[in-house]
């Protein structure tokens, strides 16, 4: 069977065809990110920062993309990811040859310029490969001009982008399909090729060594050793993505594309190249049950920034540099199959009651490792002040659904009070204390059935996998009856095949409306080790964190039953959450002898 997925109803003008999700790799430097087909062609990369317009859209039927892959056409394909980087090293093997090109996003990056590397190398025999560069700024809607060769440079500009491409001098450039030529490599040979694209002309030397040299050191730097975690290699993997996707203004895309399905033609394909307050807290929640690293200070950075900004007002979602999301909007293009070209996103202007508490867990981490800042000293006042004041209020929830009085979003907030109490003491701490427990009464009164089992909302007695997220955090305590009851029902009704679903639908079968979500999967393993059950937390990680492709990528949603991805890929919290995992298993247990 060709692996390769179906082509979509209105044919795209692309020479890319598109794949299953889970064959997809990701290039990430913090500012931008693309994805790499199994063919050696990136599909998918907006300039010059996440939020932009992509100049290479092919993924989700658009014009553009960058190929460099062999002439002859290759048996087997395969990569991997050099250990702890986002350094992604593409394998060919044809009748007679075995070739790499290894790909990177150069680094340390800026967020007005990127710098894309790929050098090519014949393992074994020779070959001829084949260059493809057509950069489409605007989601394919424009070409860049006056194309020119000097010194070995390619250069040419669209509005407000200009590019220079080093190391292919003898290719030629054809007004219609871009940049095209041909070279031979023998056995042992190396050849770089250097992509720039800035929002100025540049003139610095494009230096392939150097700059590979200089990545590689980036990468040492931002990623930590994991030997003593469960899944070492996997929980490295899982730091090189959540430091790809965050950049230096401290923003963390929730993932790196936009429209990639959830559901085949159901209409839910969303745009997720933005900041959710709440993923930011997952990931800096997740780093600092490791140790106070870098991305544990850029969460709070944010975080911070947003709520003294903002307020009670906080946003449910920002572009990476704290600007708003823009409304959502089509773009004329087919899409990736089964799903949209949609851009924007509605949730900005949600109110989400869980993202004031999962800020307070935040800073509380950042407390317990001295590292709360002023600024997040004050913003944790304001946050507290926002939930003292829109506790009772209805809100959208974890899931961003229609305003209800969410149990989640409620013991979200008291686990966060709780966590500032404890860490802060004096009158502070005691002020969110007397709150947590006012706000944990009235929710345990309305929330919680006769039989021990939290429902879903105040008005919903169905499952709800987002309440093992507080519970995985010690709200209720950890020797409440309720958590073992509710964590059993969840997995009663919402696990199928080792993986969790969100909730039920009334009428609808398990996996009929949308995938298992990864997300609960992670907490479940959590919930499950914070009851005292490892060995049963190490069986949900373990099938929770084989949802995913050769390159070892994870998105938001898994099809049980065809085996595929789902959505929009990478999706950060799901990563996030496979670290802490990877942390938490090796710790003993809340209720371990």
């Amino acid at each position: 069977m060709d692996p390769r997925a179906d082509q979509p109803t209105t044919a795209p003008s692309s020479s890319c065809p598109p794949w299953v999700l889970r064959d997809y790799a990701l290039l990430a430097d913090g500012e931008r990110g693309a994805l790499v087909d199994p063919e050696g062609r990136i599909v998918w990369l907006c300039a010059p920062r996440w939020h932009s317009d992509a100049v290479f859209s092919a993924l989700v039927g658009g014009d553009g993309h960058f190929g460099v892959e062999p002439a002859e056409r290759w048996h087997v394909w395969g990569g991997y990811y050099e250990d702890g980087t986002l350094i992604r090293v593409s394998r060919w093997v044809t009748s007679d040859s075995v070739i790499e090109c290894r790909d990177a996003l150069a680094m340390p990056a800026s967020p007005d310029r990127l710098v894309l590397l790929r050098r090519m190398r014949v393992e074994r025999g020779e070959a001829r490969l084949r260059l493809t560069l057509d950069p489409r700024p605007g989601f394919g809607r424009e070409r860049m001009s006056n194309p020119r060769l000097e010194d070995g440079v390619w250069s040419a500009g669209a509005k407000d982008l200009y590019l220079r491409l080093q190391g292919t001098h003898a290719a030629s450039w054809d007004p219609e399909h871009g940049l095209r030529g041909d070279f031979r490599l023998c056995e042992g040979e190396e050849h770089d090729i250097v992509l720039e694209l800035a929002t100025r002309a540049e003139s610095s030397e494009l230096s392939p060594q150097r700059l590979w040299h200089e990545t590689e050191e980036a990468w040492r730097q931002v990623v930590p050793d994991c030997s003593a975690l469960a899944a070492p290699r996997d929980a490295r993997h899982a730091y090189a993505v959540l430091h790809g996707l965050t950049s230096s203004s401290g923003g963390m895309v929730a993932a790196a594309t936009t429209s990639l399905p959830e559901r085949a033609n159901t209409g839910r394909s969303y745009d997720y190249r933005f900041a959710w307050v709440r993923d930011q807290c997952y990931a800096g929640l997740a780093i600092a049950a490791h140790g106070p690293h870098e991305l544990v200070d850029k969460a709070v950075r944010f975080t911070a920034e947003r709520l003294l900004a903002d307020g009670e007002g906080l946003r449910p979602a920002y572009t990476v540099d704290g600007g708003p999301v823009p409304e959502e909007r089509q773009l004329p293009l087919p899409g990736y199959p089964g799903g949209s070209d949609r851009v924007g996103n509605q949730a900005g202007s949600q109110f989400q009651l869980d993202a004031f508490g999962e800020a307070l867990q935040l800073f509380a981490a950042a407390a317990h490792h001295d590292r709360l800042t002023p600024d997040a000293e004050k913003a944790l006042k304001v946050a507290v002040d926002a939930v003292e004041r829109r506790w009772r209020q209805a809100d959208a929830g974890l899931w961003e659904l229609e305003d209800r009085w969410w149990t989640q979003s409620r013991l979200s907030v008291v686990c966060g009070l709780r966590r500032v109490a404890e860490e802060l003491p004096g009158s502070a701490g005691a002020r969110c204390a007397r709150l947590a427990d006012v706000i944990y009464e009235e929710t345990r009164r309305r929330c919680l059935r006769g039989d021990g089992r939290w429902r879903r909302a105040a008005d919903d007695d169905g499952p709800e996998a987002a309440l093992l997220v507080p519970l995985a955090r010690g709200c209720p305590s950890v020797d409440d009856p309720s958590n073992a009851i509710t964590r059993r029902f969840i997995e009663d009704k919402l696990a199928e095949d080792g993986y969790i679903y969100r909730f039920g639908r009334p009428g609808v079968p398990l996996g009929e409306s949308e995938g298992a979500f990864l997300l609960c999967g992670f907490t479940m393993a959590l919930a499950t080790h914070h009851l005292g059950d490892r060995a049963g937390a190490l069986r949900w990680f373990e099938r929770t964190r084989s949802a995913c492709g050769p390159p070892a990528l994870l998105a938001e949603e898994y099809d049980v039953r065809q085996r595929q991805l789902r959505g929009n890929l990478p999706q950060a919290f799901v990563h996030a959450l496979l670290l802490e995992c990877a942390v938490r298993l090796n710790e003993v247990s809340a209720l371990s002898p």
